[in-house]
């Protein structure tokens, strides 16, 4: 909407707003807007502004939008003599711009960032029922912070240059959680799970935890696996037992350990009791190898077949496995006994004959593996020496019981998993 010229010209500000006159119809000043209420209704982009409440007195009584015939940079005027002098109380789904939004966190999803608004901007809009003052767009200036705070003459600065359009923006936590936001979220469906993950890092406890709620799980254990180590236990320790454990029981084998790692001990059985007991058990088991050992930084996600297999079958397998497929790059090969024959890998899979036998397909030489009780440098060597991109973990019989990718030794090596988190400045 601020694309369109006429809006972006006549846009009004709510500081300005705030504090203003309010005139009767004569031109006399009655009183002075306390703040503008606006209700969300879950389908508009733009919420339309109800009324004011106007200070009169010591009173702060509302007034209708039908009931203010001029609203300018000068003030409001009133529309009839008549206006109820009860004290103002806010109705469901309503909400208060300057109380409720202004300073508040919010998130713009298309700059991907959370925002506390220095201003906020309000434009007449057009209707089939005649112009409607509406919310259009949000203004995180430090310019427009500091007008703000000085003096009221430096209210009438001019509108800044760069005002984010409101339908980008999504409120989380605050008094605006209480009414309907727009319906689907799809915007916020649209990021990826590190962009997910600086937003959850940003917004305060309330906040991501709605943020967190708005999201499907799988797409929610993603941007938990991209988080920061001390964040990440933070958020935990704050949400609810069954729901953590639920977000945990999605995340993959390998991240969901590091998670439940840095939880104290008590927290970490309690999210394990709250598991299914097939992936409690699994990830227990996990636990219970050092950290900087191939059984603690692995992971289980293995797609396996024998030597008499067909590709297509193996093909028909690895579609089931979509889902985990940043965990899986190539096929471990076992032999009746479940031993580790060969690793055969997706590119080999994909140029082969639907009717090839996986053993076709097995490479020549010694297969890549480690046990479980190796350490990250045995781990680093062998994928140096073979130059492949994954490793697979074997148990004392030569069973495959996990892998060990790059970017997990990256992990392992890098605590901090190579993410670097910048202050973010007011532009």
């Amino acid at each position: 909407m601020l694309a369109i010229r006429s809006i972006r010209d006549s846009l009004l500000s709510l500081a300005g707003l705030v504090g203003s006159p309010a005139f009767n119809q004569a031109g006399d000043q009655v009183g002075r807007v306390a703040d503008v209420v606006a209700r969300w209704d879950g389908q508009e982009a733009y919420p339309a502004v109800t009324g004011m409440v106007l200070r009169i007195g010591g009173r702060r009584s509302f007034a209708p939008i039908r009931e203010i015939s001029a609203v300018s940079r000068q003030g409001a005027t009133l529309a009839s003599a008549r206006l109820s002098l009860l004290e103002f109380a806010r109705r469901d789904g309503e909400v208060l711009l300057a109380r409720d939004v202004l300073d508040h966190q919010l998130v713009d999803v298309d700059g991907v960032q959370v925002i506390r608004p220095a201003d906020l901007y309000l434009a007449f809009t057009p209707s089939p029922s005649g112009r409607v003052l509406r919310l259009v767009g949000v203004d995180v200036s430090a310019q427009t912070l500091l007008r703000r705070l000085g003096p009221k003459r430096w209210r009438t600065l001019p509108t800044p240059d760069r005002v984010i359009d409101w339908a980008t923006i999504r409120p989380f936590g605050s008094e605006v959680s209480n009414v309907a936001l727009r319906a689907s979220h799809d915007e916020l469906r649209r990021l990826r799970p590190g962009e997910l993950a600086d937003l959850l890092e940003d917004l305060g406890r309330d906040a991501r935890q709605e943020l967190l709620a708005s999201l499907e799980p799988e797409i929610a254990a993603d941007a938990l696996e991209e988080m920061d180590p001390e964040e990440l236990g933070a958020l935990l320790r704050e949400t609810r037992a069954e729901d953590a454990a639920a977000l945990v029981a999605r995340m993959e084998p390998d991240e969901a350990v590091d998670a439940l790692r840095d939880l104290e001990e008590d927290d970490r059985t309690e999210l394990l009791e709250h598991m299914e007991p097939g992936q409690a058990e699994a990830l227990a088991d996990l636990l219970h190898y050092e950290e900087g050992e191939a059984g603690g930084f692995m992971t289980t996600r293995l797609v396996t077949a024998t030597p008499d297999e067909t590709v297509e079958a193996v093909r028909i397998r690895l579609r089931g496995a979509k889902v985990h497929s940043s965990e899986v790059d190539a096929v471990a090969v076992v032999d009746a006994d479940g031993c580790l024959v060969g690793d055969v890998g997706l590119f080999e899979l994909a140029t082969a004959d639907n009717e090839n036998l996986m053993s076709d397909l097995l490479p020549g030489g010694e297969c890549v593996s480690v046990t479980v009780e190796a350490g990250v440098t045995e781990v680093a060597e062998r994928l140096m020496e073979t130059r492949h991109s994954s490793v697979i973990v074997v148990d004392d019989n030569d069973r495959p019981l996990g892998r060990i990718l790059a970017d997990d030794l990256i992990d392992t090596l890098l605590p901090e998993k190579g993410r670097r988190h910048f202050p973010r400045f007011l532009t």
